[in-house]
């Protein structure tokens, strides 16, 4: 956006730096939502018929989850204490990027302010716990909505109008170089990067590094990223005799990471649907991977779907049958035609769909219709 010479403030609204690439960014600090104390009962007497409408949503359903309801109201007090110099900034439009907070902050600046928003509804908002609490409300009053993946489209067209619903995937800022396949891979290098959550089912990802020692396959495996599963999983390496294997890195910088995705064979992504119900969009690395040569061995679930064709731009495995994961990691390990072949509609696959630039065009050019 910088780039397209878009003019625009940035608003947060928990934490982060005071700058990105030279913008300066307005924090919300916490303290000063004790503002609201006294903003609330003024606008509901200025206000009332436009606040209305939210207040019947916010009082006709409970929350789903207790961390989504303070997510809202973070999102609506920021919009009273914010309102003032939202108003001074006097922008086109109002951009929320995600469907929690973000749009909880646009809808009630719509009614105090008369601004229009656009909102994004990814795979957090319409999948954890059944959704955000008032996503039904705010896609109704967003003049459109930004879905980064079709699998979220779909939730979404059956609460709000398909003519506002855009699936615009996101993108890489920078293709990296397509690495030559390397002659000899008598020991696959596979990696995960993710973060250690349940919806990455790394339960059933070390059962497939269990089978594929027992099957003899040479391999080593590393696990990018930290969570709260950390330990369980460090512990169960252990215990399943993996540890020569399977090593945790735990989190590295973009730079550090990039360098181990290329020093790869595959990349394995056993996403799951968490007991919560949330579950992946089309996480970044999967791109990335495909974009650089790494060959893709993933979960048949939610927006992966959309770049990984089995047998065309990588490999769809249910991840509860291990003995179809050695199958396939064989086939990649000893079919080189195969391989070139998937490697090769996979960096077309991202060229043709997963460029930033491209697609943030695209986003600019459907926000800037609602202005």
């Amino acid at each position: 956006m910088k780039a397209a010479s878009v003019e625009m403030q940035i608003i947060s609204l928990h934490g982060g730096d005071d700058e990105f690439d030279g913008i300066p960014i307005r924090r919300l600090l916490k303290w000063e939502l004790v503002a609201v104390l006294y903003l609330l009962p003024f606008r509901l007497v200025t206000r009332w018929s436009n606040l209305q409408p939210i207040l019947k949503e916010m009082f006709s359903s409970w929350p789903r989850y207790g961390l989504n309801f303070w997510e809202n109201l973070l999102g609506f007090g920021a919009a009273l204490v914010l309102e003032k110099e939202v108003k001074a900034y006097r922008p086109d439009v109002i951009h929320c990027v995600w469907g929690s907070s973000p749009a909880a902050f646009g809808w009630l600046s719509k009614a105090v302010t008369g601004l229009p928003f656009t909102m994004g509804a990814h795979a957090y908002d319409v999948f954890e716990h059944g959704g955000d609490w008032l996503l039904d409300g705010k896609t109704g009053q967003a003049s459109l909505i930004h879905c980064s993946t079709e699998s979220a489209a779909a939730v979404v067209r059956k609460m709000a109008e398909d003519s506002k619903i855009r699936v615009i995937y996101r993108g890489l800022n920078a293709l990296p170089r397509f690495k030559a396949l390397p002659k000899d891979r008598s020991q696959i290098r596979i990696i995960c990067i993710a973060r250690l959550v349940e919806k990455k089912g790394f339960p059933y990802q070390l059962a497939i590094y269990r089978e594929l020692a027992k099957a003899g396959v040479e391999f080593e495996a590393s696990i990018v990223g930290e969570g709260p599963l950390k330990q369980w999983i460090q512990d169960e390496v252990d215990k399943l005799g993996l540890g020569s294997q399977v090593s945790l890195l735990g989190r590295l910088n973009h730079d550090e990471t990039l360098k181990q995705l290329s020093q790869s064979d595959l990349l394995f992504h056993t996403g799951i649907i968490a007991k919560s119900g949330d579950r992946d969009g089309l996480p970044n690395v999967i791109p990335e991977a495909m974009s650089c040569g790494v060959v893709v061995v993933a979960s048949p679930v939610s927006g992966v779907v959309e770049a990984i064709e089995d047998g065309v731009t990588g490999c769809l495995v249910d991840p509860s049958l291990p003995a179809e994961w050695v199958t396939v990691v064989k086939r990649l390990q000893f079919e080189d035609s195969f391989v070139e072949e998937v490697r090769t509609n996979a960096r077309l696959w991202v060229e043709r769909n997963f460029i930033a630039d491209k697609n943030t065009g695209k986003l600019l050019q459907e926000i800037g219709s609602v202005t």
